[in-house]
């Protein structure tokens, strides 16, 4: 139990040695299947929602921090309704607005805090506030987004600290930082209302953000989603999305750091957009469609999530007992499900050089959403059903991450500005960081420390 909370992708490869693609392993009590390679994946993913699912997983562990009627508090039916409302704010219109946002919170960021010509900074740390900043500003709106120097991100932090597997294992011990986050929970709800109340007086001013598209959200039946439900789906996408983007951004980042070559390529890409070499003080602004175009940084991103996905494990829980295609095995009620995608993302019989990382690849590798296109619509409009893809960093089926597009444009143009701004080098002491396996999101050993130069015209 101790090697698997400490390195579980060793853990389980060692057993898959030993077992096979399925098998299962007791953890504090728990009965845990595991279900590995792309058999796995596809059958942890599209298992009927009859016999496995993940509100019963996940709820001990997400309602204390995303608050009650939300996410994996609600029947999946409504859960998928909820997901049709953030779709709404996730459109092509909205992303040509947050692009901007996203430039100018990381702008003010290093002019504020990266002022020496050249510097070793904490990057997971420096990498996470420019998330919190450009996600906030763009999800939770400006006022919260001006909230954050006066206590907000305190709030958050605080809420951040009980997001661990501890609360997932032993939701019921009195742990200080249950309190502690119910406490910063009920604070954020009190300034989200506000927020809200004050919008609602001014209902002929209209944002292009996801509060906006919250607010003018209805169920099918034609209730509207309650103001205190709208607050609690906010806090939801921010500590969702700001965890993983920037876990991504970072591990991006440090790889670029490592891989010069890399570094020129996405300039020299950039040069052929613009037609002339861009500087650090003088690079355009990219529109929705330039950074849709950014090519090299496309299979940056896409790259880094194969080798470091933030995710490593997805869970179901057994309802109903259901067998495992083409095996005599039943996983009984009661057990967990366990995909890791991670493993057949990093499998050599999948990817030459698995565990290297190699952008390039992607320039000739089928892409996974051409590798099946048959979709199914659960409720929030039409995704892809097949799990049997190697990679899978954003899942597939019912519980697909909907704002995978939103993370890829919110990663590739900070990295877009951080790139035009300065160079960057790992710690020579300090090297390529390992993977802590730790916390709910899988994040670089700390301190994650790297060096920025600062580049002139």
């Amino acid at each position: 139990m101790i090697e698997f909370g400490m390195n579980p992708i060793e853990f389980i490869r060692k057993n898959q040695k030993i077992h096979g693609n399925f098998f299962t392993f007791l953890m504090f009590g728990r009965r845990m299947t595991v279900c590995i390679d792309i058999e796995g994946n596809d059958f942890v993913l599209n298992a009927k929602h009859s016999c496995v699912t993940a509100e019963d997983a996940y709820n001990s562990l997400t309602k204390p921090v995303f608050g009650e009627g939300v996410v994996y508090d609600v029947p999946n039916a409504v859960l998928m309704e909820q997901k049709r409302m953030i779709k709404a704010g996730l459109t092509a219109d909205s992303f040509r607005a947050y692009i901007p946002i996203f430039i100018q919170e990381v702008n003010q960021y290093v002019d504020k805090y990266w002022t020496k010509d050249e510097d070793t900074v904490d990057l997971l740390q420096s990498i996470a506030e420019m998330t919190v900043m450009t996600a906030s500003h763009t999800l939770l709106g400006p006022e919260i987004r001006s909230k954050l120097y006066e206590g907000v991100a305190d709030l958050y932090h605080t809420l951040d600290s009980c997001f661990t597997p501890m609360r997932f294992l032993f939701d019921w011990l009195p742990f200080p930082s249950y309190y502690a986050a119910e406490k910063a929970h009920n604070e954020l709800d009190r300034i989200f209302s506000t927020v809200i109340a004050e919008r609602r007086k001014h209902t002929g001013e209209k944002h292009v953000d996801m509060l906006d598209a919250l607010m003018d959200s209805h169920y099918k039946n034609g209730d509207p989603l309650c103001d205190k439900h709208v607050g609690n789906i906010l806090i939801a996408l921010l500590m969702a999305g700001q965890h993983t983007s920037a876990s991504t951004t970072t591990w991006a980042l440090l790889n670029l750091a490592a891989n010069c070559d890399v570094v020129d390529e996405v300039r020299t890409e950039n040069k052929a957009r613009w037609g002339r070499k861009l500087g650090a003080k003088n690079f355009p602004e990219p529109s929705y469609e330039d950074v849709k175009g950014f090519v090299v940084l496309d299979n940056v991103v896409r790259e880094t999530l194969r080798i470091r996905a933030p995710v490593s494990q997805i869970l179901r829980k057994v309802v109903s007992p259901i067998a495992i295609p083409n095996t005599n095995y039943v996983v009984p009620a009661g057990n967990y499900i366990v995909a890791m995608p991670v493993i057949s993302s990093t499998d050599e019989k999948y990817y030459r050089a698995a565990e290297d990382w190699i952008p390039s690849r992607w320039n000739t590798a089928e892409k996974e959403e051409d590798m099946d296109k048959a979709t199914t619509d659960y409720g929030f409009g039409a995704t892809t059903m097949s799990a049997r893809s190697p990679t899978l960093p954003f899942g597939a089926g019912r519980h697909r991450c909907i704002g995978e597009q939103f993370a890829y444009i919110q990663i590739k143009t900070i990295l877009y500005v951080l790139l035009n701004r300065f160079d960057f080098s790992l710690d020579p002491k300090r090297g390529m960081p390992e993977r802590n396996f730790q916390s709910m999101i899988v994040y670089p050993e700390g301190p994650v420390l790297c060096r920025y130069k600062r580049r002139s015209d």
